[in-house]
């Protein structure tokens, strides 16, 4: 394994986010596409600030 593929392993790279209005629910979406795109080295955050949630989408290499 050379030293270039081996400093890009295990990075994160934000690719989207998107504010919405606060769903209590949300977090359950988040799980469901974080278990089953996983192997498309995908992964999905949630979080929540004042009245809005932001969720955020990014690629895992």
């Amino acid at each position: 394994m050379d030293n270039q593929s081996s400093d890009r392993q295990g990075r994160i790279e934000l690719i989207a986010t998107q504010r919405i209005g606060v769903n209590s629910e949300l977090y359950k979406v988040v799980d469901f596409l974080n278990k089953n795109l996983k192997d498309h080295r995908l992964m999905f955050g949630l979080t929540k600030k004042e009245d809005k949630m932001v969720i955020s989408v990014y690629e895992v290499e």
